[in-house]
């Protein structure tokens, strides 16, 4: 199908997190299939630069997606400029590591409200167009909502609550025309990946995984496998396809992983990582703004 046919051509869609990684590649992918795209998040030179390079008409809002009012105001403003929404990729999310006893408080706090706060208000400042135009949403999970890991609670917790909010969402909108998706996504060839490698506690993490599960995917790979979810407003996106079958044994993983701890991990001493890559350090300081 060529761009002139593609079920996507002329479509608005909105993408958090869109500065980089899998965020921007979403983008890309939806721009090559006709879509017109709004790029949200907190990195503003980098977002301007890619929606420069989108081959469809495209723009950029410097916007936290944790902040209510801003977000309406950014919804208000693509409706505006592009037309009403009937896509919405909630991509944005930050990651951080170390013991939970030694945490910042205000560190774990934030990416709760980044990757589970935020997609609630990314949902709530986009259901109107969705429900006008019997949009999609996609909503970005991890393996870590389906099997908690040590180390990460944080993020674990939030990417478990965004699946329970995605199904819920999925539960109440379904019947009025619109879909909700959720995408479970491994280790992903990202900045944030990157910088997790350089601190012990994470890159002990993975080492210890099986070696299917601690395989990284390029980011190419991945949005295909997003846009090809949107296209079919599928309710649930595996990448790899292989953690469909975590699901069928998630109740045993609770008991694996307890286990797995305390034969590997905590024989050593680990620190916090504080937000990881470029989005985590993107992040930390409009916190602090």
């Amino acid at each position: 199908m060529s761009a002139d046919q593609h079920v996507l051509r002329g479509r608005t869609a909105v993408v958090t997190g869109a500065a980089r990684g899998v965020g921007e590649a979403v983008a890309r992918r939806l721009a090559e299939r006709g879509a017109h795209v709004a790029l949200l998040g907190l990195e503003e030179e980098a977002l301007a630069a890619v929606a420069a390079g989108l081959p469809t008409p495209s723009h950029h809002w410097h916007v936290d997606v944790t902040d209510d009012a801003a977000m309406a105001e950014a919804a208000e403003a693509i409706r505006g400029r592009l037309g009403r929404a009937s896509i919405v990729v909630a991509n944005a999310g930050v990651a951080e590591g170390g013991p939970f006893v030694e945490s910042d408080p205000d560190t774990w706090r934030r990416v709760i409200e980044v990757n589970l706060v935020g997609s609630a208000v990314t949902a709530r400042a986009f259901l109107p167009d969705l429900l006008e135009t019997h949009g999609y949403y996609l909503q970005i999970a991890s393996l870590a909502s389906i099997g908690a890991a040590p180390l990460m609670s944080a993020y674990c917790a939030s990417k478990a609550g965004v699946e329970s909010f995605a199904q819920s969402l999925r539960a109440e909108v379904s019947p009025r025309g619109v879909g909700v998706g959720t995408a479970y996504l491994n280790w992903t060839d990202t900045d944030m990946i990157h910088d997790a490698d350089q601190h012990e506690v994470l890159r002990r993490l993975r080492a210890k995984m099986p070696p299917p599960a601690r395989k990284v995917y390029p980011v190419a790979h991945v949005a295909g496998a997003l846009v090809g979810a949107v296209e079919r407003r599928a309710p649930t996106v595996y990448v790899p396809r292989w953690l469909q079958g975590v699901q069928a044994v998630r109740a045993l993983l609770p008991g694996l992983v307890t286990r797995f701890s305390r034969q590997e991990l905590m024989r050593s001493e680990f620190s916090a990582t504080g937000l990881l890559g470029a989005g985590g350090r993107a992040a930390t300081t409009n916190r602090d703004v």
